[in-house]
């Protein structure tokens, strides 16, 4: 197309600075943040303001490298016919994901009401009649009688029917049954959101999101459950797992791989199971950096561990034997920056007695986090390691940058520098 209409042009300075300016520009308009419950009229003001500061932008290109002699029309025509393409491609996407929804009952969410008053049935009634919004409704709870209602028989019900979403009218609730919800979705893995009204709520973050005309107050901002946000730091993990294993394992491996086998019998490779997003097991690799032994899935290394090799010491003090961990990266079951994954035996023990430990399935696991380079990481030694392991993963999850991440990175290279003292 450029060829078409800009034919005296540099196209790869072109298409390179376009590229660039259609990511930032993209990322202020919050242009592919578009869910479910987004309205057809919001969709086209996104497409309309997206165009024209993108026109803006191819002018302003023009006049920078003094390309005078393209008129204004011929930009409006590419610019246009650019976003006609654009907006085709948009809403043929939205409504596919709707009829896909009615017609076979795929990409739905499970939602449950705790509270009975005008605005939960308005919300009720709209998922009811909205079918394509992906939403199936499966039970309102009436909270009229407080002090008989058991808060408790709703989480069994939620538990029992897999369901993915709770909505609570905060005047309906007292603030005792609020918090107790607060913390069941933590620990479970569900979304709580809330339909606002006068009361006070202790949240740190809140963020609007309209369902038709019906205001919903969600509890947890997650940036990387945004578009956006996932295809950046898809991308940014695919490039960057490329450039380890390429220019780094591709070397490294076969010497790493020599010495294992020089000190002990048994594969180079370790594979052990972890819990990922969504809570969903995974096979997570490492350099073998202990002899072959029964208790390898159950029990952490400690210092000083008699099942460390040689080898294994050196490998682990300098996080060598993470490096095959960047082609789960490359699989998708993890990113190069997250909560660092546990084993199976250890995620259920925790989940059980660290309050809000679950949050961090939210988000895929990572090779390093930003708990490892504060200070947490290694053999939990107590309950406050994993307790601090938590809040920072938490923070991280509601706290998400590309920035962030590549400041992680930075100081996790630093670390292995130096050499950490709970690296063994």
């Amino acid at each position: 197309m450029l060829g078409i209409f800009f034919k005296d042009i540099d196209h790869t300075v072109f298409t390179v600075i376009m590229t660039f300016s259609w990511i930032i520009l993209s990322t202020f308009n919050k242009f592919y943040e578009v869910y479910r419950y987004t309205r057809e009229v919001y969709i086209l003001s996104l497409i309309i303001r997206q165009w024209f500061l993108f026109t803006l932008i191819v002018f302003a290109f023009l006049g920078i490298f003094r390309i005078y002699h393209i008129a204004p029309k011929t930009v409006l025509q590419y610019t246009i016919l650019a976003f006609l393409i654009i907006a085709a491609f948009k809403f043929a996407l939205y409504y596919f994901l709707q009829k896909y929804r009615v017609a076979f009952g795929g990409n739905y969410r499970k939602t449950v009401i705790l509270g009975e008053n005008k605005k939960t049935l308005a919300l009720q009634d709209f998922f009811n009649k909205n079918p394509e919004y992906g939403y199936v409704h499966k039970k309102t709870f009436s909270f009229k009688d407080k002090k008989n209602t058991d808060i408790h028989k709703c989480f069994k019900f939620i538990m029992e029917e897999g369901i993915d979403e709770i909505y609570c009218s905060v005047s309906e609730l007292s603030n005792n049954q609020i918090r107790e919800v607060v913390d069941f979705a933590d620990n479970n893995l569900k979304i709580v959101k809330f339909l606002p009204d006068n009361k006070e709520i202790y949240s740190k973050k809140l963020k609007y999101e309209y369902y038709d005309y019906l205001p919903i107050l969600s509890l947890r901002n997650i940036p990387l459950e945004e578009p956006l946000n996932m295809i950046a730091k898809r991308t940014f993990d695919i490039v960057f797992s490329c450039f380890v294993i390429i220019f780094v394992m591709s070397w490294l491996t076969p010497i790493v791989a020599l010495f294992i086998k020089l000190e002990s019998k048994g594969p180079v490779f370790f594979k052990q199971s972890r819990n990922g997003f969504n809570y969903k097991e995974f096979n997570c690799y490492k350099f073998r950096s202990m002899m072959p032994n029964k208790n390898a899935h159950i029990h952490q290394a400690t210092k000083n561990d008699l099942r460390v090799t040689k080898v294994g010491r050196f490998i682990r003090k300098t996080s060598i034997d993470e490096l095959p961990q960047f082609f789960n990266v490359l699989f998708g079951d993890m990113s190069v920056v997250g909560p660092r994954p546990h084993m199976v035996s250890h995620t259920n023990m925790y989940a059980k007695k660290i309050d809000k430990f679950m949050v961090r399935h939210f988000v895929k696991p990572g090779i390093t986090g930003l708990a490892q380079v504060s200070g947490f990481r290694g053999e939990v030694e107590t309950d406050k390691d994993i307790i601090g392991r938590v809040k920072y993963d938490i923070f991280y999850i509601e706290n998400w940058s590309i920035f962030l991440d590549i400041k992680i990175i930075v100081k996790t290279f630093i670390n292995a520098i130096r050499g950490e003292e709970k690296a063994y």
